[in-house]
């Protein structure tokens, strides 16, 4: 498994080192409908993909957090679900001396930058157990994502004190 140490001094003094280790990653839980059946191979396959993608942190004990990536994969054939694909693709994470925006940065974008390949193959090998087309997922800015969502934070956070002022 990966680890990451970096140790930084301030003025010739030291500081704490900083780690990041990978400790496990596991798929948590799958599930796997095809609502239509037989009827989804019949058809022309101009499927409809609509993709959502969530994480959930916790912490698991002392400088330990289990990151969980949510994919949701729905794809329908006219107005008709062919298949529906929820993958839960965890990881725990060993994390010390990194603390406030650089820790939330670290679990809502490193650690789902790492998980997210490991999602996108367990929805591949699933698929192609289903009898279905590869679905083949592009690649995630979770950096970007999270910049989005630092923004769209400040900017509502600003709005409710011109609201209260």
């Amino acid at each position: 498994m990966a680890e990451e140490q970096v140790t930084a001094g301030t003025d010739g003094a030291e500081s704490a080192a900083q780690q990041f280790a990978m400790q496990r990653i596991y798929l948590k839980d799958l599930s796997f409908e095809a609502p239509m059946g037989v009827e989804a191979f019949r058809k022309t396959w101009k499927p409809q993909v609509s993709q959502e993608l969530n994480t959930k942190t916790s912490k698991a004990g002392d400088d330990l957090y289990e990151v969980v990536l949510t994919l949701t994969i729905t794809v329908k054939l006219e107005d008709e679900t062919a298949f529906l694909i929820e993958v839960h693709q965890a990881g725990l994470f060993a994390i010390k001396g990194i603390e406030g925006q650089q820790l939330t940065q670290v679990l809502n974008s490193t650690c789902p930058n790492i998980l997210f390949p490991y999602a996108r193959e367990t929805v591949d090998n699933t698929l192609t157990k289903g009898s279905f087309p590869a679905l083949m997922l592009p690649p995630i800015n979770f950096d970007a994502l999270f910049a989005q969502a630092v923004t769209q934070a400040k900017q509502k956070a600003e709005a409710e004190q011109a609201t209260v002022n």
